[in-house]
């Protein structure tokens, strides 16, 4: 067992902690807003007063955020990680960010001795919980083999997918097919309601169609019943789609589809839908069909 630490205890975040202590780990941990871990501090966590503090008490660090920027503000500074580490520790940000500012972060961790691994996530809350979560790495090899059993802990599929910065390529290659995948299916599910089909009955049978992939079957019913707590809010998804777009254009990829669905992301937003789970782009695909909800 390894005393770990974890920064970054949202809806994601917190729920890889719980299955770390579950799994036996000494887990420090910090979140900007304390009381939102108030239930991880419950189940056995220890607190951290800072990213620093959580990297100084910790042999290995995680760190789970919403976004580049995000990921600069824990890691900088006087009570940033950066300032925590020390030879030898390894840090594995699980965020989804520009591979370049990772490798950059990557840089400066080799610089203090320590080591670096990306290994963002692709699944949700539900698979997270089924523990059918998959984890894609990169960094050095023999680091990456080091963690393996603890990130196992978290996920059954672990990939290496190589040097830094690739796993969270590998990340943005994934999730804007989530976007890209889920507008198709809209598109085909609002012309069958228009076309006299119930909802409820074209849904069904398109999620026991071969168009159904796994994130569409958990996802697609929240058209119906839209969780309190988005799992995966507009302005969530937009920031990835906005990272394959910026990555397209740097190694000349035509990302067309990408283009068209970041679109109907700010149409989501702009219509006041940004803090729901971007499923609710069925809302601004209908009201383009004229269909009243």
């Amino acid at each position: 067992m390894a005393h770990l630490g974890f920064i970054g205890l949202g809806a994601m975040g917190g729920r890889v902690t719980k299955r770390l202590l579950d799994a036996g780990h000494t887990v420090t941990g910090y979140n900007r807003t304390r009381s939102k871990a108030q239930w991880l501090l419950d189940a056995g966590m220890r607190w951290g007063d800072s990213p620093r503090a959580v990297a100084e008490a910790a042999d290995i660090l995680f760190t789970m955020v919403t976004n580049t920027n995000a990921l600069h503000q824990v890691f900088h500074g006087p009570d940033g990680i950066l300032s925590g580490l020390s030879a030898g520790k390894i840090y594995i940000d699980m965020s989804t960010v520009s591979p370049s500012a990772s490798r950059h972060l990557a840089t400066q961790v080799a610089a203090k001795e320590a080591h670096m691994l990306d290994s963002p996530v692709s699944g949700s809350v539900i698979t997270l919980e089924q523990g059918k979560l998959s984890l894609m790495v990169g960094g050095e090899k023999a680091i990456f083999e080091q963690v393996l059993p603890i990130l196992q802990d978290i996920g059954p599929t672990v990939n290496y997918v190589g040097e830094n910065g690739l796993a969270v390529l590998m990340k943005i290659a994934i999730n804007l097919n989530l976007q890209v995948q889920i507008e198709g299916f809209y598109e085909g599910l609002l012309l069958a309601v228009k076309g006299g089909i119930s909802l409820e009955t074209a849904l069904e049978v398109m999620l026991n169609s071969v168009v159904a992939s796994p994130s569409l079957k958990y996802r697609t019913p929240f058209i119906l019943n839209m969780p309190e707590e988005a799992w995966f809010d507009v302005n969530m998804m937009q920031k990835d789609m906005l990272l394959a777009e910026e990555l397209g254009r740097q190694l000349d990829v035509a990302l067309p589809s990408v283009a068209l669905s970041n679109q109907l992301l700010t149409a989501a937003r702009a219509q006041g839908l940004a803090k729901h789970d971007f499923a609710i782009v069925y809302k601004v695909l209908a009201r383009m069909s004229g269909i009243d909800l």
